[in-house]
């Protein structure tokens, strides 16, 4: 097994680093310029004009990769959710920058089409394979949630999904962050979960992230796009509830989560008292606010995650 997952991770990594350098300049040449948003920090107006939608590099990686080895359901079920919450990311993106502003798909229609993807990887689990079980950190048992396991996969795919999409604000980061995760549940599906799918898939999206992390880090010459930022997290919590992993995500994805949490409690707290807990969020804004260079940020998120994948490896 683990010579198809290092197959399926190398192969990835040089497909997107070839890849890449070609989707670079046809973007640029099409004008698919990320817009920055009016709102964030004024030193990433520099940032403007930047190509966007270079996550397309490191899907193709992945599923390519993946595909050679894949031979059932469950791995394919695992790619066709990843690639339709890509796909949710490509609209969004395409009509950013067909219109020329940040605003892509409304928050309705986006939560809309990712509650359908959800809902349908859940039942495609649930009576494809009688699925119902997740496994608990620590405690070494499998709670059986019955009928609830499909209201419960539709949570954590679009908790996942929504935090990495709002990870992906800084150069490398989602990206850093990202490959760390999947590295952690390749690892844990080949080694503890036996879903040799689970870790082949893992392995390739690792690879894929770290030829991006060529082009994405800072100074970025592209940007994955929301096409890129939910197909991570649509990959990794499928990848997570395919092998019954879902509290896991708790842990290793922690900065994900955290930074879904900060624009929560920012939210709700102005709303009540009109007073801003942070600086500016998603919480990675906070830090800049508060002098932090992009480059430490992103060190600092990626080490945690790492500390946090090491937390969730002897949790199993």
């Amino acid at each position: 097994m683990w010579i198809k997952i290092l197959i399926a991770c190398a192969v990835s990594f040089l497909i997107t680093a070839l890849f890449e350098p070609v989707l670079i300049p046809f973007l640029r040449k099409l004008k698919f310029g990320q817009t920055i948003l009016e709102d964030g920090p004024t030193w990433h107006e520099k940032k403007q004009g930047t190509p966007t939608m270079g996550g397309l590099a490191f899907i193709l990686s992945c599923v390519a990769a993946s595909i050679f080895f894949i031979r059932g359901w469950r791995g394919g079920g695992i790619l066709l959710c990843g690639v339709l919450f890509g796909l949710i990311g490509f609209i969004d993106d395409y009509i950013k920058v067909i219109k020329k502003h940040n605003k892509g798909l409304s928050a309705k229609q986006k939560f809309l089409l990712q509650t359908v993807v959800s809902l349908a990887y859940a039942l495609y689990l649930y009576f494809g394979f009688g699925q119902t079980k997740t496994i608990i950190p620590f405690a070494h048992i499998e709670l059986d949630l019955g009928i609830l396991y499909i209201p419960f996969v539709m949570l954590v795919l679009l908790a996942t999904t929504n935090s990495s999409n709002l990870t992906d604000g800084l150069d490398g980061l989602c990206a850093s962050v990202g490959s760390i995760i999947s590295i952690f549940f390749t690892i844990a599906c080949a080694q503890f979960a036996v879903h040799s799918e689970g870790a082949i898939i893992s392995a390739a999206l690792a690879g894929g992230l770290l030829a991006f992390l060529i082009y994405n880090a800072h100074p970025a010459k592209v940007f994955m796009g929301d096409t890129g930022s939910l197909f991570i997290g649509g990959m990794i919590a499928a990848v997570a509830i395919s092998a019954g992993m879902e509290l896991f995500i708790i842990i290793s994805s922690f900065v994900f989560l955290f930074e879904a949490l900060s624009v929560i409690i920012q939210v709700a707290t102005y709303k009540k008292t009109k007073k801003r807990v942070f600086k500016m969020a998603p919480v990675h804004h906070h830090f800049e606010m508060c002098g932090w260079k992009e480059t430490k940020v992103v060190a600092v998120f990626s080490v945690v995650t790492l500390v946090l994948c090491v937390v969730s490896y002897l949790a199993l």
